[in-house]
């Protein structure tokens, strides 16, 4: 895929992540989230460092471990907002598949810009799924991102990494005939559909 239409695409979907923030009361900071041992308030924080990270990773600046470790903020919804507009606009110079992006969370060699683009677009479909369930509400993505997030994801190791303490991904679940590409997505990376459970 073009790295220009896999921007297009994440693009899509930081800004569902956004919407689905900005529709957030500020109330239930301390409620659950379908990422185990985090609240509302750390699921924020971890996606606003992150939009932070890839976008400096996009314009080629270097950075280490503590950058990428969350901070809450005052205001986390404004932040969220700040960080989101940050990557879209970093992403948006991208115009090398090959340009290396160093993202020292995920991995200790340079990432190509290609790859690493790939990777946040099924983070954020992920994420904005995570978001609407803590937050209470739907995800609104077209089936052209969600078709490109479920191909990056089927592509993602289901090995001994996933069991790393803090790892992103938990071991792939099961699949289920006739699931929707979102399930499908969610279940490749260790996600139940229908948390909380029924």
């Amino acid at each position: 895929m073009h790295i220009k239409t896999l921007i297009e695409l994440d693009r899509r979907a930081v800004l569902e992540t956004v919407r689905i923030v900005d529709g957030w009361d500020g109330r239930g900071a301390d409620r659950p989230t379908p990422c185990a041992g985090w609240s509302l308030a750390d699921l924020l924080a971890h996606c606003t460092v992150q939009q932070h990270g890839f976008a400096r990773a996009a314009r080629g600046e270097r950075s280490v471990l503590p950058d990428w470790h969350p901070v809450a903020a005052d205001d986390p919804i404004a932040a969220y907002r700040a960080a989101s507009d940050d990557v879209r606009a970093a992403f948006a110079a991208l115009d090398d598949p090959e340009a290396p992006m160093h993202l020292p969370e995920l991995r200790e060699e340079p990432v190509p810009a290609g790859l690493a683009v790939g990777f946040h677009l099924v983070d954020n479909v992920v994420h904005a799924w995570d978001l609407a369930r803590s937050i209470g509400g739907d995800v609104r993505l077209d089936d052209e991102v969600l078709a490109a997030a479920l191909s990056i994801a089927g592509n993602v190791p289901d090995d001994e990494r996933r069991d790393q303490p803090g790892g992103p991904f938990a071991r792939a679940l099961p699949t289920v005939a006739g699931a929707g590409a979102l399930d499908e997505t969610l279940r490749r990376l260790g996600r139940d559909p229908q948390w909380p459970a029924r």
